[in-house]
């Protein structure tokens, strides 16, 4: 996605934040984009897409991997968040995020915090996630652009699609855990979410910002109407939304 002329960008409102963070937190999947050290073209992989409970994207690669060997050299990379559907592909909104790679060493909490979530959005990455190749990237937003549909172009900082005040992790783990259990027939959330009636669903993540839902490998995602500011807030919230549906 090319950067779009400043005369034709519209205003970043919270409305469009709100569009830009949902087309983010319900790709299970992404293209990304690095730069192929030994001839600095853009190389494009195929991805998962994770998230801390500050909502930044992680990704789990293999060391062998040429996306792995290039991010290591130039931390510099991109991807494509949006799903196309009927019609034309390009009527559809998505998003290019610009990102700069933080490894995560498989050492301390970090690791095994985003290991745990990691396997919630994507349980069949239990196959390879401990081979000792295998380390999470943290995707570091600095800049995004989204094309919302036609005429509806805009820009935003990375720090618009990141979250503040989650570094009480473990406190967000144990509501995480709580809520998972509690609505694990999440049939009336997926629906508030957009997911189809006939779909077989579970929810994949929660944090201050909402919860992520896994329907038949599609994901989708509801986001709270302001940002729960503790975990407590945030079971509220799923327990009104699941009562309301």
């Amino acid at each position: 996605m090319t950067t779009e002329p400043s005369s034709l960008l519209r205003e970043t409102d919270e409305e469009a934040l709100i569009d830009a963070r949902k087309l983010i937190r319900s790709a299970r999947h992404v293209p990304l984009s690095v730069l192929e050290p030994e001839t600095g073209f853009p190389a494009v992989s195929r991805v998962l897409l994770g998230f801390d409970f500050d909502c930044t994207p992680v990704i789990l690669v293999s060391g062998l991997a040429g996306h792995a060997r290039a991010l290591a050299a130039d931390a510099r990379c991109s991807f494509l968040a949006g799903e196309s559907g009927k019609g034309d592909p390009l009527a559809h909104a998505r998003i290019t995020v610009f990102c700069e790679a933080q490894a995560v060493t498989r050492e301390g909490e970090l690791h095994q915090r985003l290991r745990r979530r990691f396997l919630n959005r994507h349980p069949k990455a239990a196959l390879y996630v401990d081979f000792p190749d295998f380390r999470f990237l943290r995707l570091v937003p600095i800049r995004a652009a989204m094309n919302g549909g036609f005429g509806k172009a805009y820009t935003m900082n990375g720090k618009d699609l990141v979250l503040d005040g989650t570094e009480d992790a473990a406190s967000w783990q144990r509501a995480e855990e709580s809520i998972m259990i509690k609505y694990r027939n999440a049939s009336r959330l997926a629906k508030a979410a957009g997911a189809p009636d006939d779909s077989n669903c579970r929810i994949s993540g929660v944090d201050p910002a909402g919860f992520d839902i896994v329907c038949d490998n599609r994901g989708f995602r509801w986001e709270f109407p302001s940002p729960a500011t503790t975990p407590q807030a945030a079971e509220d919230y799923v327990r009104t939304i699941s009562v309301a549906t």
